[in-house]
């Protein structure tokens, strides 16, 4: 198994059996094509900013995988999965900077993170709707998390 993070990783990682691997997901350039029977996205692609960052990652995960699974929170979910606010999406940015840095509810304010990183998530979510992830990755392989009648979540997969 081979872990890809941003981030350096910290020796405690390195003791896990694990291959951990530094580098950006829109660009794996040191790995073959299909070099991976799997690859495993769970909400990192509403993570990496712009539509394009989102179509560079997508077009990676197809090159290195012989298969894979990408799951993301839906744009149309009424609750915002990362701030926990109702239709924080849907908000103007000055409104959810307000709400970013003063709500007790989101996983960040729980969580202790330091205001910059707050500002710096809130600028690089883009959450995704159905349409875009089918656009991505093709319907072929599509799977809807519904709650209450509503889609929480995307998985676009493919089967090797």
């Amino acid at each position: 198994m081979t872990l890809l993070n941003l981030t350096k990783p910290k020796p405690k990682d390195l003791d896990t059996g694990f291959t951990v691997v530094q580098g950006n997901a829109l660009d794996m350039h040191m790995f073959a094509d299909k070099q991976f029977d799997i690859v495993y996205s769970n909400s990192v692609i509403e993570h990496v900013g712009s539509y394009a960052n989102q179509s560079r990652f997508a077009a990676e995960v197809r090159r290195v995988g012989k298969s894979y699974w990408v799951q993301t929170p839906s744009r149309f979910f009424p609750v915002e999965p990362h701030f926990m606010f109702p239709f924080f999406q849907f908000l103007p940015g000055h409104v959810q900077r307000q709400i970013a840095l003063s709500w007790r509810y989101s996983h960040f304010k729980r969580f202790g993170v330091p205001r910059e990183r707050i500002l710096d998530e809130l600028s690089t979510i883009r959450l995704l709707s159905i349409r875009e992830v089918m656009s991505l990755f093709g319907s072929e392989g599509l799977y809807r998390e519904m709650f209450l009648g509503l889609p929480k979540s995307y998985v676009a997969f493919k089967k090797g």
